[in-house]
């Protein structure tokens, strides 16, 4: 099967369909910082619009998210001064997905917890947690399905207790994320766990 998986530089999971036996690539702006399969450094709006005619089996998408998220109401929200960036990302997930739907009838966008299902018309998501595909981690992601099942749950990861909250590896006694500040800290916050990639590369395109 031919994949497509835009916005991606981990390579995590452009590489868990190549192990899975597909033919995938990916694109993004940054060079790939895995060598197992084929990345064009490319921006992804340019590079679509030269696929116009070619068809894949699937296409995965992880678009910019600082804009969206809701932990970035209290800047991007209405009436704040940096809405028109919110405003403007939504119109691009939008401009992004529609191409990606004319390129395959199976796609998935990939974002965290955010305004796309209230702001935008792409379809309601699954919302998934890493710690249930054998992850020690939470991090609540949507999933914005078209032509595709829903993700099955593979493996539970208890959390450990404080008091009466769970928490994971991944998470502070509080629940913040355990990353500190550092130029690196967004790539490694964005990237996609194992597990749940090697799920999407198990459960579709059988």
């Amino acid at each position: 099967m031919n994949v497509l998986v835009l916005f991606e530089s981990s390579g995590v999971v452009r590489d868990a369909f190549i192990r899975a036996g597909h033919n995938a690539v990916s694109v993004d702006l940054l060079p790939s910082s895995s060598e197992l399969g084929n990345h064009f450094t490319r921006d992804v709006e340019e590079f679509l619009e030269r696929q116009r005619g070619t068809k894949y089996d699937l296409i995965i998408a992880h678009p910019p998210c600082t804009a969206l998220c809701v932990s970035g109401n209290h800047v991007y929200a209405k009436g704040k001064e940096r809405f028109i960036e919110r405003a403007n990302a939504i119109n691009y997930v939008e401009g992004i997905w529609n191409t990606c739907c004319m390129l395959s009838d199976r796609v998935c966008f990939e974002n965290p917890v955010g305004v796309l299902p209230t702001m935008s018309y792409l379809p309601q998501p699954q919302y998934i947690q890493p710690y249930n595909f054998g992850e020690d981690a939470s991090k609540k992601t949507g999933l914005f399905l078209r032509g595709l099942p829903r993700l099955t749950n593979t493996k539970r990861v208890d959390g450990r207790w404080v008091g009466d909250k769970e928490r994971w590896a991944n998470q502070t006694d509080s629940g913040q994320n355990r990353l500190g500040p550092s130029e690196e800290r967004w790539k490694e916050r964005s990237k996609t766990y194992q597990g749940l990639a090697n799920a999407m590369a198990s459960q579709w395109l059988q």
